[in-house]
């Protein structure tokens, strides 16, 4: 199965040294059997045909869904083209902007950042995943199941129809990698006590691998 990377942003240097860009993190995350076509979004690279791939993946990114980029629209267009043709994944941006390109709003939350290990309720099971975010969908699109919550992000996880599933917080971040995000993008950005308390929670587990599976078991399920 191949599997369109729609990527909106790129790492700092000293994260992609040690883990990674998005591309290696996202096919980390699903395992074996997929190939993989990466499309640049944020330097222009949209594609322009659904069919190219048998399913897409939005990226996370750190711009906002809501700011003036030229690819932005262009993105929504192609997504908007996606949606109910293919199987459609986003994460955390990624969430965003297909959230964004179907009708709903975006917006940087007044509430804060969440950084670090979270609980959501997903489908009625507690998962544990890593977040890093500001922005929010405060509104799904029409249509929308919220199918994953906790009480500061209310819209972690939207189902829309049968071929559509997103996710704001970041399955495809292992903990050493929010070690290092805390030191290279969090200092002077993200208050203090939240830094801290990700660095506490760095050992705790996670349910990365569970969700990787589940969103790798989606794209083939939502592809037959």
């Amino acid at each position: 199965m191949r599997i369109g990377l729609l990527q909106c942003g790129v790492m700092r240097d000293a994260l992609v040294a040690r883990h990674g860009d998005y591309p290696r993190l996202y096919a980390d995350l699903l395992g074996p059997g997929f190939a993989w076509s990466v499309h640049r979004c944020f330097e222009g690279d949209v594609p322009d045909d659904p069919d190219s791939c048998d399913g897409w993946l939005v990226s996370g990114s750190r711009h906002g869904a809501y700011e003036p980029h030229d690819w932005i629209a262009p993105l929504e267009s192609f997504l908007r083209a996606v949606h109910g043709r293919r199987p459609l994944v986003g994460i955390c941006f990624g969430h965003q902007i297909i959230a964004q390109a179907l009708g709903g709003r975006v917006e940087k939350f007044g509430g804060g950042w969440a950084v670090g290990r979270r609980a959501y309720d997903w489908d009625g099971a507690t998962v544990h995943l890593n977040a890093w975010h500001q922005d929010q969908v405060v509104v799904p699109p029409p249509g929308a199941d919220t199918v994953a919550s906790n009480p500061f992000t209310r819209h972690a996880g939207l189902r829309i129809g049968p071929r559509t599933l997103t996710l704001q917080p970041h399955p495809e971040f292992p903990a050493a990698c929010i070690a290092d995000m805390i030191v290279e993008v969090g200092q002077g950005t993200v208050p203090d006590d939240l830094l801290a308390g990700a660095r506490d929670d760095l050992a705790l587990p996670l349910d990365a691998a569970a969700t990787g599976s589940r969103l790798a078991a989606f794209f083939r399920d939502a592809a037959a």
